[in-house]
């Protein structure tokens, strides 16, 4: 996947964690035109299908299908292809599928979307993690690189992983692109994310795009608040 020439450190992706089209697009709206790249997630394409997806490109805006698909290899090879043939500029797949599943969706995604490998939801921390798992899990660094070298050896864009993590990924895995969500402004809340980072310590740690959610969309000018971001991005 080709990507983006710009001069900011790390890309800005706005999370329209809305449940309706309509409300996406007051949020984008109130978000202004610095807002050019959106996740959309379960909740609002469940609701709203690809016609959201149809929208915010009239808009002029990339789209991050962030879907995090887990099914059998011929499945998800038919998603990724149909999220290729909607003009995604990314979408997301579950690690834990194996290595059989993230190559079907490499090959399905093609040359147009970008494949990210979800390594550790930051909602965990090791204890959940380790339940989820019905094994212990000693150290959190080790696991998400154990999953990133599966997107690595099938030749994914990128992964998804925390702030906490992302150096080490980027250091072992140079041409995977991380994607770094739990992104909060100094001083704000954690809310449900376990594993938080700030936007100018993950991106100097080398993450490739961050995602912005109630940081920005609950901020009280979210235009003001992105561009504000988008400033220390170009520093």
């Amino acid at each position: 996947m080709a990507h983006v020439t710009s001069t900011l450190r790390a890309q800005p992706i706005i999370a329209l964690d809305v449940p309706t089209l309509a409300a996406a697009q007051e949020l984008c709206a109130r978000l202004g035109a610095e807002a050019d790249f959106v996740k959309i997630g379960l909740e609002l394409f469940t609701a709203e299908g690809p016609l959201v997806v149809e929208w915010m490109q009239g808009q002029g805006k990339r789209v991050f299908l962030d879907l995090k698909l887990y099914d059998i290899p011929n499945t998800v090879r038919g998603a990724a292809r149909s999220a290729a043939s909607m003009g995604v500029s990314l979408l997301t797949v579950h690690g834990y599928g194996g290595a059989a599943m993230v190559e079907a969706a490499v090959e399905g995604a093609g040359s147009t979307t970008g494949i990210l490998v979800v390594t550790v939801l930051t909602s965990f921390d090791l204890g959940t993690l380790g339940v989820s798992l019905g094994r212990d899990v000693p150290e959190m660094g080790a696991e998400v690189l154990r999953v990133a070298g599966v997107a690595h050896a099938a030749r994914a864009h990128g992964v998804v992983c925390s702030g906490h993590e992302v150096n080490v990924v980027r250091t072992t895995y140079p041409t995977l692109s991380p994607l770094v969500p739990g992104i909060r402004l100094p001083g704000g809340e954690a809310h449900d994310q376990a594993r938080i980072a700030t936007p100018e310590r993950a991106a100097a740690d080398g993450a490739s795009y961050l995602v912005l959610g109630r940081a920005i969309t609950a901020a009280a000018d979210p235009a003001a608040t992105l561009a504000e971001v988008r400033r220390t991005l170009r520093a």
